[in-house]
């Protein structure tokens, strides 16, 4: 039986996958292995995006930040914690320089949350972004699956279209799953 995080981890790869992006950078991460998983599957299809690990968030940022300069488009999955470490890559050079790209990140600090020292950091990531004009999404247990693969492609496209950074933020926990993790 398939569990609704399983469906939600389902829609976004296949909303990331249907944004067709050149590459695909992710930081290894328990939380979001399944997608991560999913989209290494992706890459060893035929025609499929250049998926691929770095040690840390800043770095997702400076590789796949040059992907627009070879008109490409890239994707970056990684938690929200990761935003303290890339916040100077994102505002020196992916918002000013108007680089497209689109952020998946799940979110930590919230209910389910097993790591109190989490919480510094994660709570304010919303407002952080925004306040450096990063568009910010969220998807949560009160969003369908659909809903949830329905927000990346847009916010994919979004990046696009605005020449700029966007952000999804994913909120795992459901406790109506009892599978589901921060």
């Amino acid at each position: 039986m398939t569990t609704i995080t399983q469906e939600r981890h389902q829609e976004v790869i296949e909303a990331i996958k249907g944004l067709a992006p050149d590459g695909i950078a992710y930081v290894p991460s328990a939380s979001i292995a399944p997608i991560i998983n999913g989209l290494l599957d992706a890459a060893g299809e035929e025609g499929g995006p250049n998926v691929f690990p770095v040690s840390r968030e800043e770095e997702a940022v400076g590789v796949v930040g040059g992907y627009p300069f070879a008109d490409k488009f890239g994707v970056i999955v990684m938690q929200d914690n990761g935003f303290g470490n890339a916040l100077t890559a994102l505002t020196t050079m992916a918002v000013s320089y108007h680089l497209p790209m689109l952020i998946v990140a799940n979110t930590r600090g919230g209910l389910g949350e097993y790591n109190s020292m989490i919480h510094s950091i994660s709570e304010p990531v919303p407002e952080l972004l925004r306040s450096t004009n990063i568009p910010v999404f969220r998807v949560d247990r009160r969003n369908s699956a659909k809903d949830w693969g329905a927000t990346v492609a847009e916010a994919g496209n979004h990046a696009r279209m605005t020449f700029r950074p966007v952000v999804v933020l994913m909120e795992f926990f459901d406790h109506n799953d009892k599978k589901a993790k921060a």
